[in-house]
């Protein structure tokens, strides 16, 4: 399976000029990539600036709301999401859920809606340094994965693409090291094992996130066996980025 590289740009940059210099960097640069797939996640305004402009680029929400309409100030539905050209759909990122309260409940019924969508869902998943130093990496991610998978079916939860991203490592330019991330996704496959099938295990794509440059990629990828990065302030930078995906072109 090819590697999976996914640039969550969160809200950058400042204006629509600036977004469209980075995507047309990136848009350029994918002509040197042959098997790796990258996806954009831009802030939802900028959206539909992007649909259908790049071939190998292909279009992520960084949010979703799980109700299809309604009094929802602020929020976007999954069809008007699908209909503006994205294929992926963030969830439960360490941000959302930190910054703005969601809940592991609430993680769950946009995972649900967006399988129901048929866009694919990256659930976001990880551990504070507070929980790092307190030994409860393990016990927190098991959490999120038995909550943020519930209710989903054998017969989907394949479409699923799991994120492991380390609160600690995000934008801190602090890097989580190959061995910690490569016991994670051991742990995250045994737990897809169990729950589900040593098939499904081995088929479904684990993401790392954190402090992702084009110098440390091919670790997590190679060595700590990740299918692919998340990568958030370094996506800005239309170079770098395309570095990132040349590293992990295979």
């Amino acid at each position: 399976m090819a590697s999976l590289i996914v640039a969550n740009w969160k809200m950058n940059p400042k204006t629509s000029t600036e977004a469209k210099k980075i995507f047309a960097g990136v848009a350029a640069g994918s002509k040197k990539i042959k098997r790796a797939q990258m996806v954009i996640c831009p802030p939802a305004v900028f959206l539909g600036l992007f649909a259908g402009k790049a071939k190998k680029v292909k279009l992520g929400a960084q949010n979703c709301h799980w109700e299809e309409k309604g009094a929802f100030t602020g929020e976007a539905s999954l069809s008007q999401i699908k209909d503006i050209g994205c294929r992926y759909v963030l969830a439960g990122h360490s941000e959302r859920r930190n910054i703005f309260g969601e809940t592991d409940e609430m993680v769950n019924k946009k995972v649900l809606a967006i399988l129901n969508s048929g866009l694919t869902p990256i659930l976001c998943m990880g551990e504070t340094a507070a929980e790092r130093q307190g030994g409860t990496t393990f016990q927190v991610l098991k959490n999120q994965f038995e909550k943020g998978l519930a209710g989903v079916a054998k017969n989907a939860v394949e479409k699923v693409i799991l994120a492991y991203e380390p609160v600690w490592a995000i934008g801190t330019g602090k890097v989580c090291d190959t061995a910690q991330a490569e016991e994670v996704n051991i742990f995250l496959k045994k737990t897809l094992c169990e729950k589900y099938s040593r098939n499904i295990a081995n088929s479904m794509q684990i993401l790392y996130g954190g402090s992702v440059k084009s110098d440390n990629v091919l670790s997590f990828v190679k060595e700590a066996k990740m299918s692919g990065v998340l990568v958030g302030g370094a996506s800005l930078d239309p170079k770098e980025f395309i570095k990132i995906a040349q590293q992990i072109d295979f």
